[in-house]
């Protein structure tokens, strides 16, 4: 698997730099990776570990992804933001195994199992940094929920980051059955009617509060920066969080596809529409090859002329002071559309 999975990337990643591909297409590309990996890795564990310990009666588990790989938005450096449900007949709580668990103990061990299985550093390396900080209770919560615990936590316990968090939700590896009642409950917390002004000012300090941890004045930082990536999250977070409740059909994982919804449906007006979706391409464009050629923050007095006439290219400018330019005109046009849509 972790031959398979250098491969998939070595060759995702060299088509990139030719530009043979997307930034779309390669962190769709980049997602399916994961997503085969994901669900093989899956079904071994659960044999593994039955093994030793049998199993639950109507055991069921499932894998929900969030963040980039949950959105299809990977690159070649992604980690797997992942959250584990489970379920099992609570009327026999214990594994029928040799070495017998109860419930939730049971389903803990396998959550580390699992992880284990991913990050074990061997000659071939690593599979995935696993990153499952998005659970209920972030890291003071158990590795894995229980679905009535998970649902009755998002329903009354989370807050509205965790809810802007849960629009990219995604299950890569179930039974259909588990599958279809876990995408039931996200739908249940997305849709339900929220207070427009309150959740803008929850949405807005959220940002506030990562301007300040991480700062936003590195233009070339597209994430964090005024007017990067995170804002465009952020304005198509907000506006399914406001309007799913009247109009379910803005729901999608992709922010680019929210966008569109978002227009379509006449809550983000077109001009504002046209901004964002035209900035989501030239920052994924650009995040696909500073993540493919180097690493950390990226330099451009540190980088060499060819990299930045790959960036050029990638920004569909003549040179790499044009893009720049074009870079530092574009999160200023973000910039405002988000004051005017959030606040």
């Amino acid at each position: 698997l972790r031959l398979f999975g250098q491969e998939s990337l070595f060759l995702i990643g060299t088509r990139i730099l030719s530009g043979t591909v997307s930034a779309q297409q390669a962190g769709g590309a980049f997602a399916d990776v994961a997503e085969g990996i994901v669900h093989t890795v899956h079904g071994l564990v659960t044999d593994q570990f039955a093994g030793q310990y049998g199993k639950i009666r109507d055991q069921q588990t499932a894998i929900v992804a969030m963040g980039r790989l949950g959105s299809r938005e990977m690159t070649a450096s992604s980690d797997l933001d992942l959250i584990l449900l489970y379920d099992y007949d609570h009327e026999q709580p214990d594994s029928d195994g040799a070495r017998s668990l109860h419930g939730a103990q049971y389903f803990a061990r396998f959550t580390q199992r699992l992880i284990s299985a991913f990050t074990t550093r061997t000659n071939y390396g690593v599979l995935y940094e696993i990153d499952m900080r998005l659970r209920p209770s972030g890291r003071a919560g158990p590795l894995a929920s229980r679905l009535d615990s998970f649902a009755d936590y998002q329903e009354r316990e989370a807050w509205t980051w965790e809810h802007m968090a849960l629009t990219r939700a995604r299950v890569i590896s179930s039974s259909p059955e588990f599958r279809d009642k876990i995408e039931q409950v996200i739908r249940n917390v997305l849709t339900r009617p929220r207070d427009a002004a309150a959740t803008a000012a929850d949405v807005a300090d959220m940002r506030r509060a990562i301007a300040q941890e991480k700062g936003e004045d590195d233009v070339w930082d597209l994430k964090y920066a005024a007017g990067g990536i995170v804002d465009i999250d952020f304005i198509a977070q907000y506006l399914q969080l406001v309007h799913a409740a009247d109009k379910p059909e803005i729901l999608s994982v992709s922010t680019l596809a929210v966008i569109d919804n978002a227009a379509r449906l006449g809550v983000l007006a077109q001009s504002d529409a046209e901004v964002l979706r035209g900035a989501g391409r030239l920052y994924h464009d650009l995040t696909q090859i500073i993540r493919l050629c180097g690493t950390g923050k990226f330099n451009p007095a540190a980088s060499g002329e060819d990299l930045l006439r790959v960036m050029a290219r990638a920004g569909d400018t003549p040179d790499f002071s044009a893009l720049e330019a074009r870079l530092r005109e574009t999160q200023a046009e973000v910039r405002r559309v988000f004051a005017a849509v959030v606040g």
